[in-house]
Order: structure tokens, then sequence, then C-alpha cells
């Protein structure tokens, strides 16, 4: 019950609102139930008086059954108002709260989730969450007042009557709560575990349909869907099963109620003891009353899946981030040199080391590229210096200071960063150029996709930068979207700006313009790029190469090519390759010779 009271914490900012929305419901309920009471005994009373040829005054017990559902009435309204008020307050709360505890685990920790799973925490999961306030504190903090306003008015009239009465509604709200609770629990669980799978299989399904179609694999995922959706309709169907019982349950304990409070009434009014009206009165109450407790076998049911929902929630929270945010916020560089002194990092403690030994200075406002094949520690180099993971060895200084001394927000402010997979949105190119800068105006948007070289290719769109690039820059060519990367970063104008294969996807003569057009407009930046093509390293200061995690050579162009070592041999096979593509895309030699001659 630990996530329970993790929970109330939480809603103390809304306190008030909820207790307000508690008492509301109470003073609905009681004029319910006092409704159906008066009610009974008026029209009983009005019977009795006519057949026995009496007046009485009817004006007062009138006005009272009018207030009463006068009351009713505007109670429902303000309960509904409030409590739902309360719940969107809550809802609302716990999205920042557990966004704000979820963006530090951002990418380190985050590996390990699946995306749809993520979704189903911060939008199903939470939303569950409202079944804490309103399907189980409220109805539980209205019926324990209720039921003893209830007690001390049958007590006014017989002990006896009280017991029967409080022996049905204690098992009516305690016991059958109680049972539907325990064999409600596993199906609730299962229908939390199973509805979060089925999202994310499902948001999986979606993305990567091409391929699956691609390798004959769509029948099979559907398959899994399938499982998936019919092992969740059989834990609703069990819930179900038991919100039924339940409620023929609390509705057979208020009949029995009801039949024993008229047996037992009935001969009191024979010999005078209670007015014949009463009778009516006091049926009437005993079957309202059970308003009070038939919210509570739901409420119970709700628990468990409520309990696993938080679980799933507070095990994300409780996640250590792989950095923490203790640096000071007030600092920042003077100067944007970067040193790295004898860094090493692994990825989790019982993996290889990606990066060994690694000493690197790039001075403010130089050029540096990094090559090297596929897992070579290139990309880690960007995820040490923005701090996604912590090193595990040696230190990293930007300015002179330690990268730990500066606040994450303004150590990531002063990085440009072109990543090797640019995530687009799915909105606008206009927006997803505003995300480095929302205040960059039109003039500037502009500028930055020209030095993109993208301004041609956005004049040609029917509604330019307003055209939609759809999910992850579905509707966009690789090359397309690697460019509106570029002038995203380029837009953003920090001191350091890092390229993670900025020529991915764009052909080796378009690569090169691009690389010369941005060379010329760097100015004073200091320039990281990381890359395994050789597209624009002849205009750099340096370049670094790297394998298995380590530097094995540095040195400009003309010197690392003098060297005739291990960049030597990769230029050369780089420009073969280059040489044979730009043949096979103008035609002189098919696709496969092309291929084979580099091999």
């Amino acid at each position: 019950m630990k996530p329970l009271w993790r929970l109330l914490g939480l809603f103390r900012p809304y306190a008030g609102w909820m207790l307000l929305g508690i008492l509301v419901s109470l003073v609905t309920l009681l004029a319910n139930v006092a409704l159906m009471a008066m009610s009974g005994w008026f029209i009983s009373a009005m019977a009795l008086a006519g057949v026995a040829g009496v007046s009485m005054n009817y004006f007062t017990p009138a006005a009272v059954i009018r207030a009463c559902a006068i009351l009713r009435t505007g109670g429902r309204y303000g309960e509904r108002l409030l409590t739902h008020e309360a719940t969107f307050r809550l809802l609302a709360q716990l999205r920042g709260w557990f966004y704000t505890h979820l963006e530090p685990l951002a990418p380190a920790r985050l590996q390990h989730y699946r995306g749809g799973d993520l979704l189903s925490r911060i939008r199903a999961d939470i939303d569950t969450l409202d079944h804490l306030y309103l399907r189980i504190l409220l109805p539980v903090a209205v019926a324990i007042p209720a039921l003893l306003v209830f007690m001390l008015f049958l007590y006014q009239y017989s002990p006896r009557l009280l017991l029967v009465e409080l022996l049905f509604l204690l098992l009516a709200g305690f016991v059958v709560p109680w049972l539907v609770m325990v064999a409600g629990r596993q199906p609730g669980q299962e229908k939390v575990q199973l509805s979060a799978e089925m999202r994310a299989t499902a948001v999986d399904t979606v993305q990567g349909l091409g391929e699956l179609l691609v390798y004959g694999a769509a029948e099979r995922q559907a398959r899994e869907l399938n499982r998936l959706s019919e092992s969740l309709v059989a834990s609703q169907q069990r819930l179900s099963h038991l919100s039924g019982f339940s409620q023929g349950a609390v509705g057979l304990c208020a009949n029995l109620a009801l039949w024993l409070m008229v047996v037992i009434l009935i001969p009191w009014v024979n010999a005078g003891t209670v007015p014949p009206a009463d009778l009516a009165m006091l049926a009437l109450f005993t079957l309202a009353s059970f308003e009070a407790v038939a919210p509570l076998p739901l409420a119970f049911q709700s628990l468990g899946e409520t309990l696993a929902a938080a679980g799933r929630i507070f095990a994300i929270v409780d996640t250590e981030p792989a950095v923490s945010d203790s640096g000071d916020p007030d600092l920042t560089p003077d100067r944007f040199d970067i040193d790295f002194q004898g860094v090493a990092l692994r990825y989790s403690s019982d993996a290889a080391p990606v990066l060994r030994d690694i000493d690197l200075r790039i001075a403010a406002g130089s050029k540096v590229a990094v090559v090297g094949a596929t897992g070579s520690g290139k990309s880690s180099l960007i995820n040490l210096l923005l701090r996604f993971w912590p090193v595990s060895a040696g230190t990293i200084t930007l300015g002179g200071h330690a990268l730990e001394h500066y606040s994450l927000e303004g150590l990531r402010s002063q990085f440009a960063v072109v990543p090797q997979q640019p995530h687009l949105f799915h909105t606008t190119i206009r927006q997803n150029l505003l995300l480095a800068r929302p205040e960059a105006t039109e003039d500037e948007l502009v500028a930055a996709c020209r030095r993109a070289q993208l301004d041609d290719f956005i004049q040609q769109l029917p509604e330019g930068l307003d055209t939609i690039a759809g999910e992850t820059g579905l509707k966009l060519s690789g090359g397309q979207a690697r460019r509106i990367a570029i002038a995203r970063a380029l837009l953003k104008d920090a001191p350091v700006l890092i390229m993670d294969e900025p020529t991915e996807g764009i052909d080796v003569a378009a690569g090169a313009r691009l690389m010369q057009t941005l060379f010329d407009t760097l100015g004073q930046r200091t320039l990281l790029m990381i890359s395994h093509s050789m597209t624009g390293l002849e205009l750099m200061d340096r370049i670094i190469v790297m394998e298995e995690g380590r530097i094995i050579e540095q040195g400009t162009l003309s010197e690392l090519r003098a060297r005739g070592g291990r960049f030597a041999r990769l230029y050369a096979s780089s420009r073969t390759m280059d040489a044979a593509l730009d043949r096979e895309r103008a035609g002189q030699v098919p696709a496969e010779t092309a291929r084979a001659d580099h091999s």
C-alpha cells in the first residue's frame, strides 16, 4: 500500500478541492435519503388522514421535501463540478510531476523502455489514477460519516432496527468489497500490464509497418496483437463479472434489510408502538441508505488496477538519473575550448568500454573531424559532451571548467547538435525549425535554410515552410530531413556546433557544396564533425581517427595521407567508393559493377 500513501502525498496541494467535493457529495447523499424517507412518510400520512377524515399540516413536510429535492439536484451538479475539477487538477499535476522526473532520465535510463510503453505510462496509467479519488477515496469518505448519521437516526427508534441495518450495510459496504478486492487484484493488475503491452506493440507495429510488410512478418505481428487483445478482453471480462456480482450482492443486502425491517415493524405498528406512517418512511429510508455503500465494491475492485498503475509510474520516477544536475546554473564559459583528459566510457558496469584513454583538445573556433568505422566510439564523444552519460574515468572541461560544474541546461545551451538520426516532429517544417529558437524571424528561418542548402527545396513546396514534415519526417527524404536538422542547429547559433554524419543521405557533390557553405558561414564557432565519410575533410583544421574506442591518429588531411596509416587506407577506400557511386548515378556502369569495383 506504499504507492497509495505516496499518491496521497502528491494530492496534498489539492486537499481543499477534494474535501469540498466530499462534503458536497455527503450533503447530496443525505438529502436524497431524507427525500425518500420524508416522501414515504408524507404520502402515507396524507392517505391515513384522508381515510380518517382528519386534517393535517402538509405545508411543513411539503416544504421539507421540496428543499431536499432542490438540495439533491443542486448537490448533484455541485458534486460533479467539484469532484471532476479536483480530478482534472490532480491529473494535470501528476502529468507535470511525472514529466519533470522523466526528463532527467533521457536518454541513458530510458533506452531500455519502448516508446509505446512510456506513452502508456504518461497517459493511460496516469488516467487510471483518477480512480483513486473518484472511485476510491470519495465513496469511502462519504460512506463512513453517512453510516454514522443513519445509525444515529435509527437509534431513536430501536437498537434492533439499528443492528439490522448495520449488519446488511457492513455486508454490502465492507464484506462484499473486500471479497471483490481480493478476487479483482490479479485481473486488475493484468489489465494494466496487458493494456500497456498492447499499446506498445501497436505503436511498434505502426512505426515498423513498412519493414513488417517487406519481410513478410505483418501477419505474425497481427497475431501477436490479437493474442494481447484476447488476453486483455479476458481480464476485462473477469472484472466485469466481479462488478456484476458485487452490484447484485449489494441489491440483495438492500432488499433483505428492507424485508427484515418490515417484518420487525409490522407488529410494532399493530401494537401502536410505531405510527403507521413511519412504516413506509423507515422502509424507504432503509432502501435509500444503501446508496451510501453501493459504490464501495467498485471502489475496492479498482484498487488493484490503480495500485498497479501507480507502481508503473513510481518505477520510472524512482529511477536514478545517469547524471546529476548539481552544477551551478549561473556558471557560463567565457571561452569554448574543449579538453578530454584520460576519458573512458562504459554504457553499463558489465559492458566493455566504448571509449579508452581519450586525450583530446579542441581549441575554441577550430574545426575538428572525428572519423572511424561504425562502432569505433565517435558518437559516444557527443553523449559525453552533452552529459547524456557520465564519464567512467577521466574529466572533460569546457572553458576550463569540468562539465559537472555546469547545470545541464546551461551546458547544453552552449551546443547546437545535428544528431546521427535527427527527429522531426509531425508538424510543419517551420515548427521543426523554431524548436531551436522560438523567437526566430522569417528572415532568420530563410537564412538558415539557405545555409543548409534547403531553400530551393522549400521554394518548390506549395506551402513552403508550412508543409507538414510527417511523423519522424516520413514525407521527406533522408537527405532533406538531415538538411532541416542542420538548418535547425544553425538557427540556434550556439558557440559549438556538433554534427554527426552531416552528409548522410546526401550525394557526394551536394555534400561537398553543403560543407563548403557551412564553413563559409560558421565564423568563429567551434565545429566538431563526426563522420565515416571523407567529404569536407580537406576543410578541417584537424582530423581525429578512432578505432575500437581509442584515438589512433590525428593531424591534417595532408599529414594523415602522407603517413600511409589507417586513415590513408580509409580515405583511399572512400574515394574509390564515391567515384563508383558517381559513375552509377551517371549511368556509366551498373550498380552491381560499381559495388564490385569497390569490393
